[in-house]
């Protein structure tokens, strides 16, 4: 995994609410957010874009959108990302205008992002969003459901579970926890919490 520099526009939040998702590969960020999405269909998903190749059943525009290394790059230079970074060869951006425009319409956005692009929101627009943070209910576990995706060479594998181990080292600096052990729980509590702060004068200190 390597940090890329970005450059810094500013996001300027709408009345919209911004939940940022993280977590390891593996952990059923994708299956989790599909259950979400259906328990409230209101929410908007920030389709990223990357430079890998689609997965079996990925829909370019839907999943991701799905560019070359120079279209990338030269959104980079054009400050057209959020944040963007490289994880596990390829690499991936959040389109800033896609953000800005759904907040503006007062759209609760949900960016599915990893680590390193997530401290890059925060910095951004701390204060403003919720990071939200799946855990798989083990590490044995969490290689179990990368086997059962077979996607995966052995050795591109291997580089998710290390990469998983310093993912997971940054879960205590998220607003919030949960482990995926059962989807629709983890999904109902994602909601509770985004339901949450819609209304904060309704919570219980």
């Amino acid at each position: 995994m390597s940090e890329a520099t970005p450059n810094r526009p500013r996001l300027s939040a709408g009345p919209g609410r911004l939940l940022v998702i993280s977590g390891p590969s593996g952990v059923g960020k994708d299956t989790v957010l599909h259950d979400l999405f259906r328990l409230d269909p209101s929410l908007r998903y920030s389709v990223s874009y990357t430079t890998r190749s689609p997965r079996p059943g990925e829909i370019d525009g839907v999943s991701y959108s799905f560019v070359d290394d120079q279209t990338f790059a030269a959104m980079v230079e054009q400050g057209d990302f959020l944040e963007y970074a490289e994880v596990h060869g390829h690499q991936y951006g959040t389109s800033l205008q896609r953000v800005r425009e759904a907040l503006s319409r007062a759209e609760d956005v949900v960016l599915k992002i990893d680590v390193q692009g997530s401290k890059r929101v925060r910095r951004r627009v701390a204060g403003e969003a919720l990071f939200v943070f799946l855990l798989p209910p083990s590490k044995e576990e969490l290689r179990r459901r990368l086997i059962e995706r077979e996607s995966e060479t052995p050795e591109t594998l291997e580089l998710r579970l290390r990469n998983a181990l310093v993912e997971l080292a940054e879960a205590e600096k998220y607003d919030h926890i949960i482990v995926n052990a059962q989807v629709d729980t983890a999904a109902r509590r994602i909601l509770e919490i985004l339901e949450a702060s819609r209304h904060p004068e309704e919570v219980t200190p």
